[in-house]
């Protein structure tokens, strides 16, 4: 009877344990392949596996696609090109700076067509931290792991007097030197897709463990044995082994924006470790920064889901900055070429990231973002404009001046030890002014907004109502940064003025947003359907609620909450229909909403991502509860094809994770955050002040989704909002779910 009483004891504690999954290795749960089943006609994320540390300055990535190609790994491939060192933030802007390398053997055979092999996913293994892959042609595994601007490189050949290691500093200008007494190979690459000045060069390194047996040069496509330079359009430099079944080569990379002898000085953070400890490292740093929020879950799948979406919310803006010889900070100014002091981060667009990726680092990792901070305020000063798509420098791309928004978000919540006043001027320049070559940098018909209240609709600026509904948030920004810098109400009130400028697009008579003449008189004809035009990569169903900083407001323009709630609820009852003749094509964009099964909701693109949690301010917030765990649930997974749409650069994983843990930041430049339904069991977020946010659910499950209670610290609470103060203070949040909306 004991011993039975024992098994049943045990049998039951097993039970427990499989109901409470504890992650106590965060980055375990990590695919970063989510996104690569992509292509241009339809996009599940539009990423690629990067290998990185986190905000690195550097990737790593397998190369599927041609040389230039945007698109450059994709989960549906059968070959492999190479391994790159890439930059590229997203498909549409493209890559920088890359080279890649390739193991070979055999035939010198070494153009990107006749060097691709054949692998397969079975024998690929991909973490943020560590890269492994099988060349099936040449019978040869290469692995990687990086740091931030360096990387171990381990390759393991057959046995061959053949064996090659190919360096491909790519065409538009490039260089590659073998120095054999030095086991090493240098060289540069210029290729980039525009943002950069005329020189532009990412320096490279390469330092290996064997003699070389073999050396040569490849001249644009000409091989030249026993070549050790090569400076042309498209350099390629390869080095040879003689090796025996199952000998690894190890290679130690660096590359640097500044120098060759920067590069070198970068390769230290590789130098006198084995890659054991690198991937070693690599795997620790990772754990650390994803592990600033634990979750526990019955549901595996959701935990892959939620720290692939973190590590994807924590690899861009990346670092643009190196370190000189005494330890200080240093970077390669992308705006004016020189080589300057101080912080630089790059490879974002704040039309998308502003929304919930700078909040999210706002929140949790704000150290990290002072430095962004203060490599703003150096993109200021070595441009004139802050950016709004920078990639490595200005690159003209999307509508709105969000800079103001992240600017004004961080020092809202309290980050400090950045030069604010700068950044005050930088808000302030660019509200009224706009780049001299770069219009989507500053604001494109900011004379027409400031005169009349808007950007007109035929005055030939393309997306009016778009510009216009987001520099009105701004400029509500650029007010509330103003008060907290407690500037004069003389030098705020314009900006207090124009935030309520969303309300001079607003059409009555469709209770919608529409393009407006530059005479008063609204577009004709008018189709609320009809993507582009007046709005940016979506509809007026979509931009109406981008009145982020007063959805009050907006719903006294609709004729109250009722009227409010009826239109939210049209988003979902309509049709997926549209009208893609302003591009003359459906974009990608337009079919992911299409075949989503979610009426016109388009959480693939977003201008209407925050839209579900505006039934918060309605009286209705369990119908954001009802929506949230529909998305979560439908529209996110931990497959290739894991997102609904582009995944941009943290944005649409940032949406996945503040919504998992139960709120999400509608309007950043507040301090409010709308409550929507959490996911897990049970958070844990460690801030960096010390203290813990822990949220706790009863009864959470896919049929209780609805919140019935709320308790904060031991207290009720009657709020569907949280405060940024209360939550850095440490907060012990518990919510009690059932399967009916509480009313």
């Amino acid at each position: 009877m004991k011993k039975l009483l024992f098994i049943t004891l045990a049998v039951l504690s097993c039970i427990t344990n499989i109901d409470a999954l504890v992650v106590k290795n965060p980055v375990d749960y990590v695919n970063p392949l989510v996104g690569t089943a992509s292509k241009s006609e339809l996009s599940t994320g539009n990423t690629y596996p990067a290998i990185a540390l986190p905000w690195a300055m550097n990737f790593w990535t397998a190369q599927t696609g041609k040389m230039g190609d945007g698109w450059t790994y994709v989960y549906g491939a059968d070959k492999i090109r190479g391994i790159k060192q890439t930059h590229q933030p997203s498909p549409w802007i493209n890559d920088y700076g890359q080279f890649a390398f390739m193991p070979i053997t055999g035939k010198k055979v070494f153009d990107e067509e006749g060097r691709a092999s054949w692998f397969s996913h079975k024998a690929e293994t991909a973490t943020p931290y560590y890269y492994r892959v099988y060349l099936a042609d040449y019978d040869a595994t290469v692995e990687l792991s990086p740091t931030s601007r360096a990387a171990s490189v381990r390759v393991t050949y057959p046995t061959t007097s053949e064996a090659y290691f190919l360096v491909d500093a790519f065409d538009k200008g490039s260089s590659v030197t073998i120095q054999p007494d030095k086991r090493t190979i240098v060289g540069y690459t210029t290729k980039n897709s525009g943002g950069v000045p005329d020189n532009f060069k990412n320096y490279f390194v390469l330092r290996f463990d064997h003699d070389f047996v073999y050396k040569g040069c490849l001249s644009d496509g000409k091989l030249i044995d026993n070549q050790l330079s090569a400076r042309c359009n498209h350099a390629m430099a390869v080095v040879g082994f003689q090796t025996k079944r199952g000998e690894q080569v190890n290679v130690q990379v660096a590359s640097s924006f500044i120098s060759e002898e920067q590069a070198f000085r970068n390769l230290k953070e590789v130098e006198g470790k084995s890659f054991e400890q690198v991937k070693a490292e690599g795997k620790a740093e990772w754990n650390k920064v994803l592990g600033r929020i634990e979750v526990e879950d019955d549901n595996v799948d959701h935990l892959r889901t939620f720290y692939s979406c973190l590590y994807r919310s924590v690899l861009f803006p990346r670092s643009f900055y190196e370190f000189d010889a005494d330890g200080k900070p240093i970077h390669y100014s992308p705006y004016n070429g020189k080589v300057l002091e101080g912080y630089l981060f790059t490879d974002t667009g704040y039309w998308d990231t502003f929304r919930s990726l700078f909040p999210l680092l706002n929140l949790i990792y704000p150290s990290i973002n002072e430095k962004m901070q203060a490599g703003l305020v150096n993109a200021y000063r070595e441009s004139g404009f802050l950016p709004e798509w920078a990639s490595p420098g200005h690159r003209d791309c999307m509508v709105g001046n969000n800079s103001a928004s992240v600017v004004a978000d961080a020092y809202i919540k309290g980050l400090r030890g950045y030069d604010i006043e700068t950044l005050w001027k930088a808000v302030v320049h660019g509200a009224n002014a706009v780049h001299p070559t770069i219009s989507s940098t500053g604001r494109k018909g900011f004379e027409y907004y400031n005169r009349l209240g808007y950007v007109p609709y035929n005055v030939g600026i393309n997306e009016s109502v778009a510009r216009t509904l987001e520099y009105a948030y701004d400029d509500w920004c650029i007010y509330q940064l103003g008060l907290k810098l407690g500037k004069s109400a003389k030098e705020l009130q314009p900006f207090k003025e124009r935030a309520l400028n969303y309300k001079n697009v607003f059409d009555k008579e469709t209770c919608l947003m529409r393009g407006r003449n530059a005479d008063g008189s609204f577009q004709k004809p008018f189709n609320p359907y009809k993507w582009g035009d007046a709005f940016t990569e979506g509809n007026s169903w979509h931009y109406t609620w981008s009145v982020f900083h007063d959805p009050s407001g907006l719903a006294q323009l609709m004729g109250g909450y009722d009227k409010f709630n009826t239109m939210l609820d049209s988003v979902f009852n309509l049709p997926p229909v549209f009208d893609d003749t302003y591009y003359g094509f459906t974009i990608h964009e337009i079919r992911e909403m299409q075949i989503m099964h979610m009426g016109n909701y388009a959480h693939g693109n977003q201008p209407i991502q925050h839209m579900i949690y505006l039934y918060d301010y309605s009286g209705q917030p369990w119908k954001t509860q009802y929506w949230i765990r529909e998305v979560m649930n439908r529209l996110y997974t931990a497959q290739p094809d894991g997102y609904c749409g582009d995944e941009d650069n943290g944005q649409t994983s940032a949406w996945y994770v503040f919504s998992a843990l139960g709120f999400y930041p509608v309007c950043p430049g507040s301090t409010q955050y709308m409550i929507g339904t959490p996911y897990f069991h049970k958070a844990k977020i460690h801030l960096e002040n010390g203290k813990i946010i822990t949220i706790n659910t009863d009864k959470n499950d896919d049929n209780n989704r609805f919140i019935q209670r709320i308790i904060m610290d031991g207290q009720p609470y009657q709020h569907y909002y949280l405060e940024h103060n209360k939550l850095e203070d440490g907060v012990s949040i518990d919510f009690m779910m059932g399967d009916k909306p509480c009313k």
